[in-house]
């Protein structure tokens, strides 16, 4: 689906309505907004009751208390001085609570509906999720990597971002911060943030509660009290939300029960406050929660299951058989693949024969006796203080958190058991955090000087332990899917001793690779058949990170207007990594040892040698890495900051201009399938390889210009930006490995060498390198136009819309680490001058809300939509063309009926409206074939991987009853 068309109309009427996220303030017009160092244009909406906020959170440094005067405008106190958000330049998108809960948000997914620069995806487990800003953040959910767009809730930094898709219970408003953030918030982050703020306890009594019914049998309750416990001095408040409903995935291998539906949601949510203030300069905010889930996710479903063969220069000598030719000059395999004949023959329910999957069926096969369900528990509590000290406050953060999600799952997708972690408890990942904040601002010089000094510190340990195992059917699979490379026929014949390994199978193999070879080939196919059940027994990787910094903001008013914002940080990171393994493939040493001769020369048998010896021990599976206690650490000190100039030529124009460096903290690759890098399987393993999974830091430098104009009833924004990050960090599964570079472009042109997917054919070693003194240059750029408007021409009606333009893409001569200067992983070929993953160039969003008054009574009703077109863009980090996702426009939609003050309201909803089909990613299905249709039209050979896709939501709908008090 080509958007050219529709976004041009779009960009044309964007000057009269594009999103900056306002909406109708209801009950109180107070609410509370945190500045940040960014530059982007600011835009505020659906401000809700922040009750009582001058007497809760505005003594907090980074708090501010914000009126709701004029569409997209608010008034913010941040310094204790009054300022509307239109003259001060920070980039800031608040979502209100009206604004999430008419989207139909109990989570921080919704905010893609509402923000354009903004996409949240989760993939392969419920507690992971991937934020982007401007087509920018972390891929992947390999945990040792953290977010390139960090999450706070209460001001408390949460370590991943998949802590933002638990239910949230009362929520004040979302902030959006977009480009680098740090001189205002305790943890830095590289491409922006998420800040979520919570309703905090009231001294009056007030209450709410909800319950919704919904297709998928969805049933959802919330509620929430809160009052005084001493009349001005202490109050509370307690929020609950516990949710269940089937899942969107069918299991046609396990009907019936708890395991027949796949992506069901089960959880529950407690969260308990206290505001204690002993003086009217004083005080304090105690804050705990809890949340548990036991759910079956994340199911994925076949997605590309094409074979292709390049038509004039096939490497391999294998002709494709009932074969035509693509538009893009490679051949297709009409007939079938012979990765889904195999598995067919080992009584796959899917992928389905031929080459066309349906992957919107939403049915799923689970091997029997495997599960998606795991169980997830994140819970602590944080202390806030806030000390009015007459010429400066003072703001301290103190907050422990636990976080514990189960790991298990059949990650091969296909009741075919290749291999699985099992639910038995063995497979989790578990973070422990302490943060101290604390923070000092005030104002000098008759104002003329807003300061503000803080420091930060956390400790942070992460351990997983994992159980990834071969599986009871792999070992024939994996001799089949060789013996398959050298006749496809055999692929459609019988398995075990009738076909792949069969007499004429091994007359076939040692046909055409002599018959010098024929002793150890046979023998390294036999041994395939014992590597069932084999793997990780529980093996356990720990990382302890700890980092503290110092940070100031500081603005200086010259003129009434024009002003200067200087802001910089210090930053230190240390981390220590330690794994052990506990694995019982004995049969990768036994093979790496039979068959070294072969795979260490260059015979004819060479390459059946060393694809036997990659399957027996892929992402390095074996026992003797039993012996190992890997250990390695590292520190890391980075200065970043900001210098911001603004300009207000008129009451109702802001110009500004800006500079910011961003930094998010290196780390290490916690898989072992990276050990030793792509030739890790063909050479022992030692100690000294565990510096081999460390990543370095990620930076950024930022500049941005922009202006917003705001009268009453209409705002408009418009900034421009251009963001270089220098060794990005990427994470990729190739369908064998988990692979995390440092993405860097050599200042030397390599002529190619990034994108050949080549290897020394004497050495063996991989081309394209750079040498360390010529590897310092950006390798993502992003650069783009965010245009944001509101009109809300009477009290009852809010347009808005948003339009990005975000060319985030990957520059030309790249490598794989400034440190290194090593290759760009084979895998990543694609990538060099392309548009990054999941980084739609175009985005327009909007909403429109209607709250008409109805009768004399005081009740209201409510008619609701927004909407969300993006573009065509790439969902794999390797940029497969299997992986693409065509361009999309998503709706959701509300209308309902309120009482007085909304102390009763009944609403029908449906999300996803027309219940468009797409993916959220695509994958390389674990060892399910190798190279997409790209290897082979530009080096020819067959390529038959097989990729499947985590599907986004169908349509939703139901009805929600609400009472407010």
């Amino acid at each position: 689906m080509r958007m050219t068309a529709y976004l041009l109309s779009a960009a044309a009427t964007v000057a009269l309505a594009a999103p900056a996220l306002a909406q109708q303030a209801t009950t109180t017009p107070e609410a509370q907004t945190t500045p940040s160092q960014g530059t982007a244009n600011a835009s505020v909406a659906g401000q809700t009751n922040a009750t009582d906020a001058d007497t809760t959170q505005a003594a907090s440094a980074d708090a501010a208390v914000a009126e709701q005067t004029n569409a997209g405008d608010i008034v913010i106190t941040a310094t204790r001085r009054s300022e509307r958000l239109s003259n001060v330049p920070i980039a800031v998108s608040a979502v209100g609570q009206e604004a999430l809960q008419n989207s139909g948000g109990s989570d921080i997914r919704s905010l893609n509906q509402l923000a354009p620069s903004l996409l949240i995806s989760s993939t392969g487990n419920e507690s992971n999720a991937s934020a982007r800003i401007r087509g920018i953040g972390t891929v992947g959910d390999n945990p040792g990597l953290e977010s390139s767009v960090a999450v706070f809730i209460d001001g408390v930094y949460r370590s991943r971002t998949g802590v933002g898709l638990n239910e949230l219970g009362e929520v004040d408003r979302v902030e959006v911060l977009r480009g680098p953030q740090g001189t205002l918030f305790g943890r830095n982050a590289s491409a922006g943030l998420i800040n979520i703020i919570t309703r905090s306890p009231e001294f009056d009594w007030h209450g709410n509660g909800e319950a919704t019914y919904g297709n998928y049998d969805q049933y959802r309750f919330a509620g929430g009290i809160t009052g005084p416990l001493i009349a001005d001095k202490l109050a509370f408040r307690v929020d609950g939300v516990y949710v269940k409903r089937d899942g969107f995935y069918d299991n046609v291998t396990q009907g019936g029960g708890s395991e027949g539906k796949v992506n069901d949601r089960d959880r529950y949510f407690v969260r308990g406050q206290l505001l204690f203030k002993p003086t009217d300069k004083l005080s304090f905010r105690l804050i705990g929660d809890y949340t548990r889930r036991n759910e079956s996710c994340c199911g994925a479903v076949y997605y590309s299951q094409v074979e292709t063969a390049d038509p004039t220069a096939n490497a391999a000598g294998v002709a494709p058989f009932f074969a035509t030719v693509n538009t893009d000059g490679a051949v297709v395999n009409n007939a079938s693949n012979r990765i889904v004949d195999i598995l067919r023959r080992q009584g796959a329910a899917y992928p389905l024969a031929g080459n066309t999957p349906d992957p919107f069926s939403r049915n799923v096969a689970v091997t029997p006796g495997q599960t998606f369900r795991n169980k997830t528990k994140d819970y602590g509590g944080s202390l806030q203080a806030d000390w009015d000290l007459g010429g400066a406050t003072l703001t301290s953060i103190t907050a422990y958190r636990e976080y514990k999600s189960g790991n298990a799952g059949d990650v091969d997708y296909t009741n075919v058991d290749l291999t699985h972690r099992a639910g038995d408890g063995n497979a989790y990942r578990q973070f422990h955090t302490f943060t101290q904040e604390a923070r000092l601002q005030g104002s000098l010089f008759n104002d003329k000087l807003d300061w503000l000094v803080g420091g930060f510190y956390s400790n942070e340990k992460l351990k997983l332990v994992d159980n990834v195992v071969f599986g009871a059917q792999y070992g024939t699979f994996a001799a089949c899917r060789l013996v398959a490379n050298v006749s496809p026929a055999l692929a459609q014949q019988g398995l075990g001793q009738t076909g792949c390994l069969s007499p004429t199978g091994r007359a076939t193999v040692l046909g055409a690779f002599g018959p010098a070879a024929g002793g150890l080939i046979a023998a390294g196919l036999d041994r395939l058949s014992t590597l069932n059940n084999l793997g990780d027994q529980g093996s356990v990787y720990r990382q302890k990170s700890e980092n503290y910094a110092f940070f100031t903001h500081n603005i200086v008013h010259l003129t009434d207007t024009l002003s200067v914002t200087g802001g910089l940080r210090y930053t230190h990171e240390s981390k220590d990594f330690g794994a052990n393994f506990n694995n019982n493939n004995t049969i990768c040493p036994a093979q790496q040892t039979a068959l070294a001769p072969l795979t260490r020369t260059q015979s004819g048998a060479t390459a059946l040698a060393q694809g036997i010896v990659t399957l027996t021990c892929t992402g390095n599976s074996s026992s003797s890495l039993n012996a190992l206690n890997l250990q390695d650490n590292f520190s890391d000190g980075e200065f970043t900051g900001t210098a911001v100039l603004s300009w207000k030529p008129t009451p109702q124009l802001l110009t500004y201009a800006s500079y910011a460096k961003g930094y998010k903290a290196g780390g290490y690759n916690l898989d072992r399938s990276d050990l030793g890098g792509v030739n890790g399987v063909f050479s022992p393993r030692t100690n000294a390889d565990a510096s081999g999974l460390r990543f370095n830091a990620e930076k950024v430098n930022n500049y941005e210009i922009g202006a917003k104009f705001n009268t009453r009833g209409f705002s408009f924004n418009v900034a421009a930006f251009r963001e270089e990050f220098t060794d990005f960090q990427l994470n990729t599964f190739n369908g064998s490995i988990f692979v995390v570079q440092n993405i860097e472009a050599c200042k030397d042109n390599l002529n190619g060498l990034d994108t050949d997917n080549g290897i020394n054919p004497v050495t063996g070693a991989q081309t394209g390198a750079c040498p360390t003194d010529r590897s310092k240059k950006p390798g993502v750029i992003s650069q783009g136009v965010e245009l944001e408007a509101t009109l809300s021409p009477i009290r009852e009606v809010t347009f808005t819309a948003g339009y990005t333009y975000s060319d985030t893409h990957f520059r030309k001569n790249l490598i794989g680490s400034s440190t290194t200067g090593e290759p760009l992983d084979r895998a990543l070929f694609l990538l060099p001058g392309s548009q990054l993953s999941n980084a739609p160039k175009n985005v327009v969003t909007t909403s429109f809300s209607w709250t008409p008054e109805i009768g004399s009574g005081g009740m209201s009703g409510l008619v609701y939509v927004d909407s969300r077109l993006t573009s065509d863009y790439n969902t794999g980090s390797d940029l497969a063309p299997e992986k693409a996702q065509d361009g999309f426009a998503l709706v959701n939609a509300r209308i309902g009926l309120r009482g007085r003050d909304q102390n009763w309201a009944v609403e029908l909803w449906a999300q996803n409206v027309f219940n468009k089909d797409y993916i959220q990613v695509a994958f390389n299905t674990p060892f399910q074939g190798a190279g997409s249709r790209a290897n082979a039209a530009a080096y020819g050979g067959t390529s038959n991987a097989l990729y499947s896709a985590f599907l986004a939501e169908p349509r939703t709908y139901g009805v929600t009853l609400r009472s407010r008090f």
